[in-house]
């Protein structure tokens, strides 16, 4: 049997954290089929949507506490040595607001020619990072705390930044509840992750012992908002039959194109961890602002569709990301 890709082997973790046997099991479990659990999770919402819709009150303090588990892993110290490079966070805006949002106007103009589902396919392209992002880092061992201050940002900057580019390459105006999104932000990312990283620089000794069962935990959570976004979905996305598959194509060839952005960082990151931090950070998209900006417009409610389908098809690639991730990793090491 593989091993875990968080087990004792994997990462050098010393004999005293290793978990007991049967949570041991459960965690190797899901790290280890995190990808098939996610295309059973999905399956499972469509068949049965009743339990994601029940579950959707609770998608913010579920991220929230994906934040908080996130933010565990790493230290202040870590945290400031991504603000001494502020040209990181530059890279990271223009690759997710400049080709980004080309590629989703782009995809739309091929896949849908024009209307409401193309103008959501270029609403796709120029969303902010998705707040699960840095949990991918945390799978694909790279630079954790660099990828949860990009998403910090680049979301904190949406609401002024995509009304202008929206107008830009659609012709249509959005109206941006600039409060709302900020406030989400503060309560979803800034304040899990101030309370996370404190912990961590406070009582290292005691939450460092449990960093076994942090990727394991987040990745729990992950499946659970999954079933949260795709249940309320489920009839929009059935909806549309056979046509279902042309979106989803969409979603899936922009998702892959936000792979290959993130890969441009091969320029100018310093090294394998921080690459990792920009794959994720250019390839997830927050799908839930784009319904939030085209309900705050009055715009038709297909606009937001596209950005649906990208939920589901980001939240299925990602684990297939990082385990690639990984395994290239423990090649080039040799383990």
């Amino acid at each position: 049997m593989a091993p875990s890709l968080f087990s004792p082997s994997a990462v050098d973790v010393p004999p005293t954290q290793i978990v007991t046997p049967d949570m041991g099991k459960l965690l190797g479990l899901v790290e280890n089929n995190l990808l098939f659990m996610a295309v059973a999770t999905t399956a499972f919402g469509l068949a049965v949507p009743s339990i994601g819709i029940g579950l959707e009150a609770g998608i913010s303090p579920l991220l929230a506490l994906l934040m908080l588990v996130i933010s565990l892993t790493f230290d202040a110290a870590a945290v400031r040595i991504v603000f001494r490079k502020p040209s990181r966070q530059i890279w990271a805006l223009g690759l997710v607001y400049g080709p980004m949002s080309l590629a989703g106007w782009l995809t739309g103009r091929i896949f849908f020619g024009s209307g409401h589902l193309a103008a959501g396919q270029a609403l796709v392209g120029m969303l902010p990072t998705d707040v699960s992002a840095p949990l991918l880092v945390l799978l694909a061992r790279g630079n954790v705390a660099l990828a949860a201050v990009l998403n910090a940002v680049n979301t904190a900057l949406s609401p002024f930044i995509i009304p202008f580019l929206f107008l830009w390459l659609t012709g249509i105006e959005l109206t941006v509840p600039v409060g709302a999104v900020v406030l989400e932000l503060v309560l979803i990312v800034v304040v899990p992750t101030v309370i996370g990283v404190w912990l961590r620089t406070k009582f290292l000794k005691q939450v460092s012992q449990f960093d076994y069962a942090w990727p394991g935990l987040g990745s729990v959570l992950y499946l659970v908002l999954l079933l949260a976004v795709i249940g309320p979905n489920a009839a929009t996305i059935l909806g549309y039959g056979w046509y279902a598959l042309v979106i989803a194509l969409a979603a899936l060839v922009l998702n892959l194109i936000g792979y290959a952005v993130g890969m441009i960082a091969k320029l100018f990151a310093e090294d394998r961890e921080e690459l990792i931090a920009y794959l994720f950070t250019t390839s997830k998209k927050e799908f839930s602002i784009a319904a939030a900006f085209v309900a705050a417009s009055g715009l038709p409610s297909e606009i937001a569709v596209p950005a649906a389908f990208f939920a589901v098809i980001q939240m299925i690639t990602s684990p297939i990301a990082a385990k690639m991730m990984v395994s290239e990793r423990t090649s080039l090491l040799g383990v």
